[in-house]
C-alpha cells in the first residue's frame, strides 16, 4: 500500500487531534491542566482510559502472544477485575478525603517527605520507561509501513509524533486528554472489531467454529495448572490484581484523570466500568491473536510475536483494513504517550518541584515552568525511545511488565505500610529499603534456576518486591509510642 495514502490519513488524524485539543484547551490553567478542574466526566474518563490501559503494546503483543502462550494472558486479565475493585474502594476513598493532587503526597503526611519523594521517583522512572517502550513499539510499526519507504530516518519519526502529542498536550493537560483519549479509545476498538469481521468474513467462520480450529490448534487454553510453571493461573491471578493495583491506583497518571472526576461515587463508577470493558476488550485482543495466527498459516506467513500483527494488516487484507490498522495503531499510541508525558510533568512539578507549595511563584511563573518540565520530558522520551530502538527486543510486553515489577514494587510496599500498618518509619532510611528491594529482585531473577529450582517466577516479582519492600520498612520502623516516648 502507498505509504503516501497511508501518510495523508495519519495527518488527518492528527489535524481532528489538535481541533479536539483547541476546543479544549480554552481558558486553560495549572489547575487544570494538573487535574482538569475536577470537572470530567466519568463516562468519557472510563472509556478513555481503556485506551491508556491497553497501548499499542496490547494492541500488537497480545494477538502475538497467542502462537507462543494461547490465551494464558486472561489468567492476568482476570486478575485485573480483582484490582480494580480495591482501586476503587480502597485507594480512592483515601485519595478524596485528602482531596490529593498527586496521589504520592499521601507518603508525605503519613511516612516523611523523603517516602513521598522516594514514591514520586519510582513513579517518575517506572513510567518513563513503560511509556517510552510502548511508544517505541508502535513508533517502530509506523517507520516501517511508511516512513522508511520515504527516506525519513527512526529518530527523525519519533521526534515528530512527539511533537504532535506536544502540540496538543501543552495548554490543555488532562482537560485536553479526557476528551482526546475518549476519540482515541474510539478509534482504536473499531479497528480491533474491523480485522476481527474480516479474518472471520474471508476464512468463512463464525465466532464457534473459530473458538473450535483454535482449541485443536492449541491457541485457546485459559487456564495453565502446572505450579512450577510462570504461567500457572494462581500466580498469573495474584500478578494481574496486583499489577493493576500498582500500575492503576499507584501510578499518578491513570488516578490524575481518575481523580478529576468531582465526586468520589462516580469515580468509582469510572474504575468499575472500566475494569468490565478492559477485560472484555482483551478477551477479543486474544480472539483476534488465535484468528491471526490461523490466517497466517492460510496465508504462508512465517512471522510471530509482535510482527505478525502489523505484517497481516499491512501485507495480507485490503487497502482500507490496512488503513484502519495504522489509524488503530496510532490511536493506540497517543493516549499510553499523551498521559504519562503530561502525568510526569505534573509529578515533577508537584512532587518534585514542589511547585504548589511555593508561595514565591505567581501564577505565569508556575505556568512557564511547567512547560518547561513538559519540554524536557518529551526530550528525554526521544531518547529512551532511541535507546529501545537499539536494542530491538522481540516482544516489549514482557519488557514492560518486567520493568513495572522492579519499579512499582517500592511504592507497592510503601502504600500497604501506610494504608495497613499503624508504626511510623525513620524516613531517612525510606529510599535505602525501596532502592535494597529492587536489587535483590534482580539477584533472585536472574538466579532464580539456581534459587528455586525448577520453580519459575514471573509477573509475580512484583509481589515479592513489594513484599520486600514491607519487610524493610518494618524493619526501619516503631511504635507511635515509642517516638512519643523518645
Amino acid at each position: 500500500m502507498s505509504p503516501y495514502l497511508l501518510l495523508s490519513f495519519v495527518i488527518g488524524y492528527f489535524i481532528l487531534l489538535l481541533i479536539v485539543a483547541w476546543y479544549t484547551s480554552r481558558n486553560s490553567n495549572n489547575e487544570s491542566f494538573f487535574i482538569g478542574n475536577k470537572n470530567s466526566n466519568w463516562m468519557l474518563v472510563a472509556f478513555g482510559m481503556i485506551g491508556t490501559s491497553l497501548s499499542g503494546v496490547t494492541f500488537v503483543s497480545v494477538p502475538g502472544g497467542v502462537g507462543k502462550e494461547s490465551f494464558a494472558y486472561f489468567q492476568i486479565a482476570i486478575g485485573y477485575l480483582i484490582g480494580y475493585f480495591v482501586v476503587a474502594f480502597v485507594l480512592l476513598p483515601l485519595y478524596y478525603r485528602l482531596n490529593l493532587t498527586s496521589i504520592y503526597d499521601y507518603l508525605s503526611g503519613r511516612l516523611g517527605v523523603k517516602s513521598y519523594k522516594t514514591g514520586a521517583s519510582f513513579f517518575i522512572l517506572s513510567r518513563t520507561l513503560g511509556a517510552t517502550a510502548r511508544l517505541y513499539l508502535v513508533v517502530k510499526i509506523l517507520q516501517d509501513a511508511i516512513l522508511s519507504q520515504l527516506g525519513v530516518p527512526f529518530w527523525v519519526t519519533t521526534l515528530i509524533i512527539l511533537l504532535m502529542i506536544l502540540i496538543y498536550t501543552y495548554e490543555g493537560g488532562v482537560k485536553t486528554i479526557v476528551f482526546t483519549d475518549t476519540l482515541q479509545t474510539t478509534f482504536m476498538l473499531t479497528g480491533l472489531v474491523v480485522c476481527v469481521l474480516y479474518i472471520l468474513h474471508t476464512m468463512n467462520l463464525n465466532l464457534f467454529s473459530a473458538l473450535e480450529i483454535m482449541k485443536d490448534k492449541g491457541y485457546s487454553k485459559v487456564f495453565f495448572t502446572d505450579p512450577q510453571s510462570k504461567l500457572f493461573f494462581i500466580k498469573q491471578i495474584l500478578a494481574g490484581a496486583f499489577i493493576t493495583i500498582t500500575m492503576t491506583g499507584l501510578d499518578q497518571e491513570m488516578m490524575q484523570k481518575t481523580i478529576s472526576v468531582k465526586r468520589l461515587g462516580d469515580s468509582q463508577k469510572n474504575i468499575i466500568t472500566l475494569s468490565i470493558i478492559l477485560v472484555s476488550v482483551l478477551l477479543l485482543f486474544l480472539f483476534l491473536g488465535g484468528l491471526l495466527h490461523l490466517y497466517g498459516t492460510q496465508q504462508g506467513v512465517t512471522v510471530s510475536g509482535d510482527k505478525l500483527f502489523p505484517e497481516l494488516a499491512l501485507h495480507h487484507m485490503p487497502q482500507i483494513v490496512s488503513v484502519i490498522f495504522i489509524i488503530a495503531l496510532i490511536s493506540a499510541l497517543f493516549p499510553s504517550a499523551d498521559g504519562a508525558i503530561t502525568a510526569l510533568t505534573s509529578s515533577i512539578c508537584i512532587d518534585i518541584i514542589g511547585m504548589q507549595r511555593r508561595n514565591d511563584m505567581t501564577e505565569v511563573t508556575k505556568k512557564k515552568m511547567r512547560q518547561r518540565v513538559h519540554l524536557m520530558v518529551a526530550f528525554v522520551f526521544l531518547l529512551f525511545v532511541l535507546v529501545f530502538y537499539q536494542v530491538n527486543n522481540p516482544s516489549m510486553i514482557g519488557v514492560i511488565l518486567k520493568v513495572a515489577a522492579y519499579t512499582y514494587g517500592p511504592l507497592l510496599g510503601l502504600f500497604t505500610f501506610g494504608i495497613i500498618s499503624k508504626r511510623n518509619v525513620h524516613d531517612d532510611l525510606v529510599p535505602f529499603v525501596c532502592i535494597a528491594a529492587p536489587l535483590i529482585c534482580f539477584f533472585v531473577d536472574k538466579f532464580q534456576n539456581v534459587l528455586l529450582g525448577g520453580l519459575q517466577i514471573g509477573s509475580e516479582l512484583l509481589l515479592l518486591n513489594g513484599f520486600l519492600t514491607y519487610i524493610g520498612l518494618l524493619i526501619v520502623s516503631k511504635k507511635v509510642e515509642e517516638q512519643i516516648a523518645n
